[in-house]
């Protein structure tokens, strides 16, 4: 019963993953671009940090993992 609700959590996520992509260009932020992520442009290089979409991306994952262990 328990591995039900965490495939059924999973594939939640991942349709909305899907959404956030498909849909990506049209929201007015951009994920992956959001304030807070650094960008670092060298002569020949590009050094990409992505720190607040990391932040907002483990955010997300923890509630939803709370809330399906929570039941």
């Amino acid at each position: 019963m328990q591995i039900g609700r965490t495939l059924i959590a999973i594939g939640a996520v991942l349709v909305v993953a899907g959404l956030l992509i498909t849909l990506g260009a049209r929201l007015p932020f951009r994920i992956g671009r959001l304030p807070g992520d650094f960008v670092y442009r060298g002569r020949h290089s590009v050094f990409y940090f992505p720190l607040m979409t990391s932040l907002l991306l483990s955010l997300a994952l923890s509630i939803i993992m709370w809330l399906v262990g929570k039941r």
